[in-house]
Parts: C-alpha cells; structure tokens; sequence
C-alpha cells in the first residue's frame, strides 16, 4: 500500500533518488532552486487568468491536471529540501501558524483585514 504521511512520502522521494543516483545533487541550494522552479511553473498556469477564471482552473480537466502536477512536484521538493535540513514540516508550520495567531489576533470588528 502507498504510504500517504509525510515521513513515508519523504522515504519514498529518498528512495527515488537514491536508485537513480541523484543524492550528490540534492543539496540545499539545489532543492531550493528546483522547489522556486517548480512554484513559478505553477504560477505560470495562473499568470494571466483573471480572479474568476483562476477560481474555476479546476473545473477544466486539462488545467486541473497541470495545476494537480505542479503541486505535487512542489510538496515533493519541499519535503525533499526539508528532509536534508533535518525540518519537521508539520511542527514547523504548527509553529508558524502559532506565531501567526499571536502576531495578528482576530480584530474585535472581523471586516478589518489587518490587526492595527
């Protein structure tokens, strides 16, 4: 059965690599330089749509399988580049979220979109 936590997704990714040989290559630099790669290729399916239009890229199935893939292809380097610094993605971003919760509390009036 395909494993579907993170830990298990970044052995597989490990092992992917590895049988090919590829670990010389993923360095830090490198998987942060592919990983912006990959989001501005996901940015570019975006790029001149108009906000309605980016709001429905899923119903077409054509762009609902670019935008499908580019996600995929980022998550795998960010986990890729995670791995090799040693990063707990989820309790990093249960982290930042924490810090988020605190640096910009909920406004007393809720139209308010910033915390001043």
């Amino acid at each position: 059965m395909t494993e579907l936590d993170v830990a298990g997704l970044q052995r597989r990714l490990a092992a992917f690599a590895a049988a090919r040989g590829w670990e010389p290559y993923h360095t830090p630099k490198n998987l942060a330089v592919a990983l912006s790669v990959e989001a501005s290729e996901l940015v570019e399916i975006f790029q001149w749509l108009t906000p309605e239009e980016s709001a429905r890229v899923m119903e077409d199935p054509g762009s609902a399988h670019r935008v499908t893939d580019e996600v995929a292809d980022v998550l795998a380097y960010l986990l890729q580049f995670s791995e090799v610094l040693g990063i707990d993605v989820l309790a990093a971003l249960a982290a930042k979220i924490d810090r988020n919760e605190l640096r910009f509390p909920v406004p007393e009036n809720k139209d308010r979109h910033s915390s001043e």
